[in-house]
Parts: C-alpha cells; sequence; structure tokens
C-alpha cells in the first residue's frame, strides 16, 4: 500500500492483478486500476503525488495517472516478476527491483531503462532511494543488503 504525498488517498496493491484508490477521509473506493496480468506487488506515489507506479507477477512496472487512473507508460525489461519499486525524491526515476536478481532504473518522462544494476544472487524484494537521490539500497533474497552509486552502477 502507498499513501500520496497529501495523504488524501491511499493505493492498495492486490492479488487479483488491479490496483485500488481509496479516499482516506471517508474510505470510500475512489479507482480501480486495470492492466496486470498478475498478482500486483507494490505501489508507490512520485513525489508529486500525480503517478502513480505498480510493479507485479506480469514483469511489467505501470505507470498511471494518478488523478484519473489512466495508464501513461508499461515499463518492461525483468525477466520474473518485479517485486518493489521506488521514484527517486525528484520524481524523474523509477527503481524497480525484481526476482530476476535485477535491480532497473527507468526515467519516468519517456520509459525508457537508463541502468540495470547486476549483483545480487537472489530475488530483490525491496529498493529505496536515498534522499539526495546518489544512492539506491536494495534488499535480496541473498541475504545482502547493497548500496548502489546511481551514476555509475557501482556498489
Amino acid at each position: 500500500m502507498a499513501f500520496s504525498p497529501d495523504g488524501q488517498r491511499l493505493a492498495s496493491a492486490s492479488d487479483d492483478a488491479t490496483v485500488r484508490l481509496w479516499d482516506t477521509t471517508t474510505g470510500d473506493h475512489l479507482n480501480t486500476l486495470a492492466g496486470h496480468t498478475g498478482w500486483v506487488g507494490s505501489v508507490v506515489y512520485s513525489p508529486d503525488g500525480q503517478k502513480l507506479a505498480s510493479s507485479g507477477e506480469d514483469r511489467t512496472v505501470r505507470i498511471w495517472d494518478a488523478n484519473t487512473g489512466e495508464p501513461l507508460k508499461t515499463l518492461i525489461g525483468h525477466k520474473d516478476a518485479v517485486r518493489s519499486i521506488a521514484f527517486s525524491p525528484d520524481g524523474n526515476m523509477l527503481a524497480s527491483g525484481g526476482y530476476d536478481a535485477t535491480i532497473r532504473l527507468w526515467d519516468v518522462n519517456t520509459g525508457e531503462p537508463l541502468k540495470t544494476l547486476i549483483g545480487h544472487k537472489d530475488r530483490v524484494n525491496s529498493v529505496a532511494f536515498s534522499p539526495n537521490e546518489n544512492t539506491l539500497a536494495s534488499g535480496s533474497d541473498d541475504a545482502t543488503i547493497r548500496l548502489w552509486d546511481v551514476t555509475t552502477g557501482d556498489t
């Protein structure tokens, strides 16, 4: 689950291949975003709250308009399920960690891949940007946490 930056909405990921948006004040269901073809494992709002990203079993990351629910981009490149996603603090980059033991960095505006970070030996379950967006942390089933230089891709 993820709160919008203003706290007014909540996005929930689901095993039924959808993302649901909720009003946090009333509890009302606002929208259902459909497009994934398997479970959705992660959702995250962009820092400005205008975009919502989701990832899942279908090996994709999807970027949605957070206000209308319209699909904006589908990011394809992982060879297995995508478990974790994170926007950079400026909202221009997205990191995705997958069961294929890779981390991919994406340009949010174009949908183009920027880098593939390789070093884990098992599933990547968690990714997070540092506040200055120069470092990405990742956690894996290989029992390691790695810190990556976002510019060079080095650990």
